[in-house]
């Protein structure tokens, strides 16, 4: 007899906002902390029969599951694992009521070990989606059948990447492309890739949103793709020989990091050099993996003269991602904007996928006073619960613009929410890309991550996000494309990068206008 035991870690929400964002009043708690996950396999000559998925609730109630039938007939190897979760509190999402849940499964014991540790993998996400996924009904089906139909599909396969793909098939039913789960690999990388240093070659990539193709949308200035002679525009074809056809942006860029020292190759079609038939040249280079100290920030000031010969300085900041350094790069670079005289802003979160939401709710901080509601969350349950500063102070009272369009996504447009809800700033651009979702984020106990969807935000106005996006009160631009170029990610970059831009243009007539009425407030 096999006794194995391992902790799975149930986390429901985002860790509670540090600083001047207060934590939601105390509530009855829910699944948290630590549950406990007992697996008992048993081998011998006649496998015990299938026993059936039972959940007990506090109330003693217990609902019967089905067997798994006859596909554990004539097994060997049978395993049962139990999970036992208890109540606890979990802060800044509402929670409902207190409950201990009692949950035995049944599944056959895969032959090929690998296999096995993967089975174990998947009860642990099966538990943890059961228990904080948004949407209850789990797409209305019986999400406990669908564990047992997932065990049985994994129970003849001979490699861990087979069986893992299961559990990426099973996530999938559930309608929600962001609840996944990702390898061991995969997720560090993911960990270092949000605390300002990647191990890579010092690009970055976004998928264009109508044609679905991978454009590179700058380089770090000295990086290995810059000294390779990559440029913005250009489109990534191939990494290492294997199509990028499908992959989203992050998915390209988990293939381009790596360990420091290896190398990638890539082939790209230039964006700038077309031959003779009108068709873009490709290039294919090779690159080496460099520690590479990511600044997501980049600010110019805009001088130009008013009618009255008033010089008049705006400030220009590009947030290219919500990293643990974005608050404090701003805060900086804010307050060295006050002390050159500028008297307006522009902050540009085109392009800008998210990143750490309790980044872009420091960042607003930045810009608001008092005890402004920066964001709404609400749960499977439909509770609503607003997140809150506690009297704030901005830095700054100047006017302010936001530019967004359709790459601006999940942090970005909590930001931008926060600050058009609040009446700080104008938006100008186009709607973003509406992905409205508080995730969690749990390490298993193989190394691999479950990135789950446990609910929902709303601006403070109580305006959808997921899947609607923020609407700005000004349009510009429709194609992203059309740009000349994207402002420049270098330090000191010239303020003469941008007189082609539109919405820049756009930006400053606001401005104008908005200085007219007085700073707002």
């Amino acid at each position: 007899m096999e006794m194995v035991e391992c902790s799975l870690a149930a986390t429901l929400a985002p860790r509670p906002l540090p600083g001047r964002v207060r934590k939601a009043p105390p509530r009855p708690g829910v699944l948290a902390g630590r549950a406990r996950l007992r697996v008992r396999s048993a081998r011998g000559e006649q496998p015990p029969p299938p026993e059936p998925v039972a959940v007990r609730g506090a109330s003693g109630t217990e609902h019967g599951g089905r067997a798994l039938g006859q596909a554990a007939a004539g097994l060997a190897a049978a395993a049962v694992v139990s999970l036992t979760g208890f109540a606890g509190d979990v802060s800044p999402l509402p929670t409902p009521p207190a409950r201990a849940e009692s949950l035995t499964v049944a599944f056959p014991v895969a032959k090929a070990r690998e296999v096995n540790r993967v089975q174990r993998t998947l009860v642990e996400a099966w538990g943890l989606i059961r228990e904080t996924f948004v949407d209850p009904t789990f797409n209305h089906q019986d999400w406990d059948q669908k564990l047992q139909q997932t065990m049985v599909e994994m129970f003849p396969l001979k490699s861990a990447d087979a069986a893992y793909s299961k559990i990426s098939g099973m996530l999938s039913t559930l309608g929600d492309p962001f609840t996944r789960i990702i390898s061991p690999m995969e997720y560090q990388s993911f960990r270092i890739g949000s605390d300002g240093n990647v191990q890579g070659v010092g690009v970055f990539i976004n998928r264009e949103p109508s044609t679905g193709r991978l454009l590179v949308m700058d380089c770090i200035q000295g990086g290995p793709a810059d000294r390779a002679g990559i440029h913005e525009g250009d489109e990534l074809v191939e990494i290492d020989g294997k199509s990028v056809s499908g992959l989203d942006g992050e998915a390209a860029a988990q293939r381009l990091r790596g360990r420091v020292g290896t190398t990638v190759k890539v082939k790209l079609l230039d964006g700038t050099d077309n031959d003779r038939g009108g068709r873009s040249r490709q290039k294919e280079v090779q690159l080496s993996r460099e520690i590479i100290n990511l600044s997501p920030l980049s600010t110019t000031i805009i001088s130009h003269r008013s009618d009255d010969g008033h010089e008049c300085k705006t400030g220009y900041v590009r947030l290219a991602a919500f990293s643990q350094t974005a608050a404090a790069e701003m805060e900086n670079a804010v307050k060295r904007m006050e002390d050159e005289g500028v008297e307006s802003y522009i902050l540009d979160l085109r392009n800008n996928p998210g990143g750490l939401v309790k980044a872009g709710l420091d960042v607003a901080q930045i810009w608001l006073d008092g005890d402004e509601t920066l964001v709404n969350t609400i749960d499977r349950e439909g509770n609503v619960l607003p997140i809150n500063m506690i009297q704030g102070h901005s830095l700054t009272h100047d006017p302010l613009v936001v530019l967004v369009n359709e790459g601006s996504a999940s942090a970005s447009e909590i930001l931008a929410g926060a600050l058009h809800d609040n009446g700080r700033a104008i938006l100008v651009g186009h709607r973003t890309f509406g992905k409205g979702k508080i995730q969690s984020v749990t390490e298993l106990d193989d190394g691999s991550a479950l990135f789950i969807t446990v609910a929902k935000y709303l601006s403070p106005a109580l305006h959808e996000i997921d899947q609607v996006g923020i609407q700005p009160d000004i349009q510009c631009s429709p194609d992203i494309l059309s740009l000349p170029r994207a402002p420049s990610l270098r330090e000191n970059s010239e303020a003469t990068s941008l007189e082609m831009d539109s919405c820049i243009m756009v930006a400053e007539q606001a401005l104008e206008i908005e200085q007219t009425k007085g700073s707002a407030s």
